[in-house]
């Protein structure tokens, strides 16, 4: 490509990207001088591309606004952010009732790119593989929200509106509601709602793909100040009302403990150092010598802080391998009915050992 063509097609590429750009900032970018930025701009005019000249101070040239040009131009870089965006957000489960406009966008990118830069691509996506699937057996699932709705909230968080959904709980029961968002939240293949119901006059997280309709409300409103709509959301998970009510108290460092319970699974606070109590205690010197050393060796001392750890959970068969990988010492609060699958999933070890030792089957 000769060179000009090649600085057309770049000055091109600097206005798309948006605003005004002065002639001495494109002049800078192609290398030229500011007589040959304005005799590029001529050519770009002469292609019928909308170019502005922009008046004053602060002026230069930019592209007419709602211009949307029909070649599109991307880096490598830029091509594949814009792929595996796509890919990752389809895979992840985080799309809208129109799902398809993923698979078809990305179609469209793969379909203008040079046929070098897009066998490169698929090499790439190619060789992908996404651990952590949506809920849900296959992908696609996980029930997935109206894109207007999604588009109507995002602009009613941006300018801090209220606005009415219709909402359906997780019980049938369908009705309309104010609600103040905060923010928008991706999380586990779901997207949520967190903010405040002033009819209740509390904080409230919602399920986007239960929102049927959203539509903004008359007015404004003040979001507390720092907020944090993914820490709301996680804590509402964490604490909504399941079948059984947990609460351990677990020897080890919150970092540690949330490598196996996360923050939208439990809540986890370390306590103060006080006299250990006799249930601690026997837990504590039932860590073998060999424990011991290497926690000491991994910086972790004898008098170690206890955390407290509340969850709620629907069922209770999986945490007492959650808590055995944990590998550190732990006291059950509550309830009762873990202590006995605990236990029993102790036993099933043991005789597993045993078996391997005496040539069991």
């Amino acid at each position: 490509m000769a060179r000009p063509i090649a600085r057309v097609l770049t000055l091109l590429e600097l206005l798309q990207s948006g605003g005004t750009r002065t002639v001495a900032e494109l002049a800078g970018r192609l290398g030229v001088d500011e007589r040959t930025v304005r005799r590029y701009v001529g050519h770009l005019l002469d292609l019928d591309v909308p170019v502005e000249s922009v008046r004053g101070r602060y002026g230069g040239y930019r592209l007419a606004p709602g211009y949307r040009m029909p070649p599109l131009m991307l880096s490598d870089d830029e091509a594949l952010a814009v792929l595996l965006g796509l890919v990752a957000g389809e895979r992840a489960g985080l799309l809208t009732a129109t799902g398809a406009a993923s698979g078809t966008a990305a179609a469209k990118v793969r379909r203008v790119l040079p046929e070098r830069l897009g066998r490169r691509l698929d090499a790439v996506l190619g060789s992908l593989a996404f651990t952590a699937p949506p809920p849900g057996a296959a992908p696609g699932a996980t029930p997935a929200p109206q894109t207007e709705v999604l588009l109507t909230l995002a602009d009613a968080v941006r300018r801090h509106r209220p606005v009415a959904i219709r909402y359906t709980s997780a019980d049938g029961r369908s009705g309309e509601r104010a609600v103040h968002p905060y923010g928008l939240v991706a999380h586990a293949g779901r997207w949520y709602v967190t903010g405040a119901d002033p009819a209740l006059g509390e904080d409230r997280t919602f399920r986007l793909d239960r929102i049927a309709a959203a539509r903004p409300l008359p007015g404004t409103f003040a979001p507390p100040e720092d907020v944090d709509p993914a820490e709301r959301v996680l804590t509402g998970l964490a604490t909504a009302p399941y079948r059984h009510a947990v609460t351990l108290r677990i020897r080890a460092t919150a970092e540690q403990i949330r490598t196996r319970l996360p923050e939208s699974v439990a809540l986890v606070a370390e306590e103060a150092v006080e006299e250990e109590t006799a249930e601690e205690k026997s837990a504590r010197e039932e860590t073998s010598a060999r424990e011991e050393e290497e926690a000491a060796r991994d910086g972790t001392a004898r008098d170690e802080r206890w955390c407290r750890v509340e969850l709620r959970v629907e069922r209770l068969d999986w945490l007492p391998g959650v808590l055995a990988s944990l590998d550190r010492p732990f006291v059950i609060e509550r309830p009762d009915e873990l202590r006995g699958l605990v236990e029993a999933l102790a036993a099933r070890l043991a005789r597993s050992a045993r078996a391997g030792g005496d040539g069991g089957g």
